[in-house]
């Protein structure tokens, strides 16, 4: 299938070069082109517009920060909407709220264009092992025919429901992930104010019913104290706006989400948004100490 890919960033590119690896045709658009120097380099063409390169593409992947990304890179100026024949399809593995990818769907389809949902999970090395699992929203039919695409990308790709679902998918994924993390840093809190040795604490607990992959990943990395971003915190802070949006929509209590929201906030206040989400740690230690101050 010939495809155009927006979004090259700590996740896309991984994914862009699979899809190429696998023999799909590639293009590519960039807001920063430096961003597809590698790929240009390569041979794959730069378009100067999505809409340019919706018109050369069967399906246009994209992964993008957030919800206006997506609707501008559709029906902004020169956006795909511009550029896409009937029964091409916008195939978005952003992560965005899910009453965006309905309204999306929905415009799309008065032109005869397909939508597609798949949110993905696993992070950046998860792309680059293309073992992401996929959480697809779209009608039956339609994903069956992206359905060898995200083959190429992920290990479990699961149709959650029509347009959007896909999204409710993943907020529930962001939902519980953030949540294990934020426990993670209050335990090693808790270990870390009796002295003990926190790295002996984190193999105890991933030997009992404690254990996660959050625990194994971001445990380890509060252990060694290494905050370097895999994926920028920031962007767990906005899919939190997002389900805590849908939530306040949907009157849902959301108790945990709603403190661990709080955290993000207080990440984000200090300063700590580019950094990973185990920093959530550092808000705690910070919280603690501002404490000792006041006493």
């Amino acid at each position: 299938m010939r495809i155009g890919f927006i979004g090259l960033g700590a996740m896309g590119e991984s994914m862009a070069r699979h899809l190429r690896a696998a023999g799909h045709p590639l293009a590519v658009w960039a807001r920063r082109p430096e961003s597809a120097a590698g790929l240009v380099a390569e041979g794959v063409p730069l378009c100067a517009t999505p809409a340019e390169l919706a018109a050369r593409s069967e399906v246009v992947v994209t992964i993008v920060t957030a919800s206006a990304d997506v609707e501008a890179l559709a029906f902004g100026g020169d956006g795909l909407a511009e550029g896409f024949a009937k029964d091409a399809i916008h195939l978005d593995m952003s992560t965005i709220a899910p009453d965006t990818a309905r309204r999306l769907a929905e415009r799309y389809a008065r032109q005869g264009v397909d939508w597609v949902d798949a949110p993905v999970s696993g992070g950046p090395q998860g792309a680059r092992d293309a073992t992401l699992a996929i959480m697809a929203g779209a009608h039956p039919e339609v994903l069956e025919r992206v359905r060898p695409l995200l083959e190429v990308l992920g290990k479990r790709i699961v149709h959650i429901g029509p347009p959007g679902a896909g999204q409710v998918a993943k907020a529930c994924n962001q939902m519980i992930m953030v949540s294990v993390v934020q426990a993670c840093a209050e335990a090693m809190r808790l270990a870390a104010a009796h002295g003990v040795d926190l790295a002996a604490v984190r193999t105890a607990l991933l030997g009992g019913s404690a254990s996660s992959r959050m625990l194994e990943i971001m445990g380890d990395k509060m252990v060694r104290r290494d905050f370097s971003a895999g994926i920028e915190a920031r962007l767990h802070h906005k899919d939190f706006g997002i389900l805590m949006n849908e939530a306040a929509t949907a009157a849902v209590p959301l108790p945990i989400a709603a403190q661990v929201w709080q955290q993000l906030n207080a990440l984000m206040t200090q300063g700590m948004g580019r950094d990973d989400i185990s920093s959530l740690l550092r808000v705690l230690e910070a919280t603690q100490a501002q404490g000792r101050l006041r006493t």
